[in-house]
């Protein structure tokens, strides 16, 4: 069991089942099964889009499908309870967790044996993919000058054996080093050959994938590097990135787009995840929750993929000619929502959706983020021309004057007063003052190539949930019209940069994150 139990309303019945309600873990083949369900069978993309600057109010006339849309849009605690919100997200992560630490536990009572070392270091890598997973939701971004006072969470090692265990949270700095530690130990272990079909597993490139991410969001730029050296090598890296030519040239289906998306035979997706979610419903081009979305006139040709960059028009853009879905939302074709039937004629079931978790692509532009901050500008600059030489039809190369006389032309989304601001064609533009937590920027050529990759970041990850992230690591500050109330803004520091936990958690005993709010003033008026 895992800190899963603080949300489950009686410890008792879930003590008293096995972990896989079936079999004791007594042979290899068991544990192998049993490590199909250490991976998060939901996710938080919609709580993380909704919060992000991917979100703007589309007025009353719209509807909501689900409180969590408005919830999240306008930082609020969420209260509902399904696979899209905080409780279903807590519990499915520590869910898995706990898997991963009942085959851990299996393997060290079965003597460690060489057998199952490839089993061990999957089950340790989806102990460190689930904590980082919660802590992108629950906790700050990496701060090196505040991680040892900013909250954490538990870290979960090893199955419950009471009813009534007690949980301290912890800073952000421990539980960094014990994502990193679990990392490090299990990516040796790693052996592909375990696998039916690797991509729903952490094979090998997927486990470097993660820990290019993860260092990237540690501050540990040198790391990030090595890490994703090892999924895209360090020549040319084209064969390992997404065929967007393929995509934009196929039959105008939404359907078969997306499913050649997320197919595992495609080199660039490295870890695919099933769950159910309806997020998809929400987010593409369904007419569900039309209220709150990505609007293709306010922010997806103003800041989005189908405004202008580098690479010139927005017509060059393979994905921004690949996308689907009505002014008030609009997606690119990613991802497709399945039904799964429990009862046709009532017409019962679920919703659910395959994702793509890590892919070759985010990884690049990980990689060149990682150099931009080492100062390394000129092979953060090669990997900007190879993302532009798969993403886009002209398949520019651009120098770092290029790139510096690009952004330094172009106006920050803000106010005159320097206020944030909503995305609007009058001050709308994809640059956005940046804070970095604990370091500094360089120079201005390190702010230009930042913004030039972040612009990146926010089309490659659309319908992802990353931009929040990026967000919070950046210190970038936003703003979220409201139909009806005045416009609200996230400051640097405001604590809902955090999501709460969930609220049977913390009646549980673990302590909440703070809550407290910055005044809402009535002075940005704009349509």
């Amino acid at each position: 069991m895992s800190v899963a139990s603080l949300a489950m309303a009686s410890c008792n019945d879930y003590l008293d089942v096995l972990p896989d309600n079936r079999t004791q873990l007594d042979s290899e083949d068991k544990i192998t099964a049993l490590l199909v369900a250490a991976y998060p069978d939901s996710h938080s993309i919609l709580m993380q889009e909704m919060a992000s600057d991917n979100a703007m109010d589309n007025g009353m006339r719209y509807t909501i499908e689900a409180k969590t849309q408005e919830e999240a849009y306008r930082w609020e605690d969420i209260t509902e309870t399904d696979a899209d919100t905080p409780k279903g997200f807590w519990q499915a992560c520590y869910g898995a967790v706990a898997t991963a630490n009942h085959a851990l536990q299996a393997i060290e009572k079965m003597g460690n044996p060489a057998s199952l070392q490839a089993q061990k270091g999957e089950a340790l890598l989806c102990r460190a993919w689930g904590h980082f997973l919660l802590a992108n939701v629950f906790c700050l971004a990496y701060n090196p000058e505040t991680a040892s006072t900013d909250l954490g969470l538990p870290y979960a090692t090893e199955p419950e054996t009471t009813v009534k265990p007690n949980y301290e949270r912890g800073n952000l700095a421990d539980l960094y080093a014990k994502i990193e530690k679990d990392i490090e130990e299990g990516i040796p272990l790693i052996n592909d050959e375990l696998y039916t079909v690797p991509k729903y597993h952490f094979n090998k490139k997927a486990a470097y994938a993660f820990a290019a991410r993860f260092y990237l969001y540690y501050q540990k730029w040198e790391k990030c590097i090595e890490a994703a050296n090892q999924v895209l090598g360090t020549t040319d890296p084209t064969s390992m990135l997404r065929d967007w030519k393929e995509i934009a040239s196929m039959a105008s289906d939404y359907e078969s787009r997306c499913n050649t998306y997320v197919s595992p035979s495609a080199p660039c997706n490295l870890l695919l995840q099933t769950a159910y979610s309806s997020m998809v419903y929400y987010l593409g081009p369904y007419t569900l929750g039309k209220r709150y979305g990505f609007n293709s006139k306010k922010i997806c040709e103003v800041e989005g993929f189908r405004a202008n960059g580098i690479w010139g028009s927005r017509s060059y853009l393979y994905m921004a000619n690949s996308c689907w879905g009505m002014e008030q939302k609009i997606s690119i074709s990613k991802y497709y929502g399945y039904f799964e039937f429990t009862d046709k004629v009532q017409q019962i079931g679920f919703r659910h959706n395959v994702i793509v978790q890590l892919c070759a692509d985010e990884t690049l532009l990980c990689r060149a983020e990682a150099y931009a901050n080492l100062g390394e500008y000129d092979n953060a600059v090669k990997d900007i021309n190879w993302w532009m030489s798969t993403n886009t039809s002209n398949k520019p190369t651009k120098t770092l004057d290029d790139i510096v006389k690009y952004y330094s032309a172009m106006k920050y989304q803000e106010l005159p007063d320097g206020r944030p601001v909503y995305a609007t064609q009058e001050y709308g533009s994809p640059k956005k003052r940046l804070h970095p937590l604990g370091f500094q920027l360089r120079d201005k050529k390190h702010e230009c190539l930042i913004q030039c990759i972040l612009f990146m970041r926010r089309a490659q990850t659309h319908m992802e949930g990353l931009r929040w992230n990026d967000i919070k690591r950046w210190g970038i500050v936003i703003a979220h019209n409201n139909d009806g109330l005045p416009v609200d803004s996230l400051s640097l520091n405001d604590p809902r940069r955090a999501f709460q936990l969930p609220a049977d958690v913390v009646d549980a005993g673990l302590a909440p994150n703070p809550r407290e709010f910055p005044k809402i003033t009535n002075d940005f008026v704009q349509q």
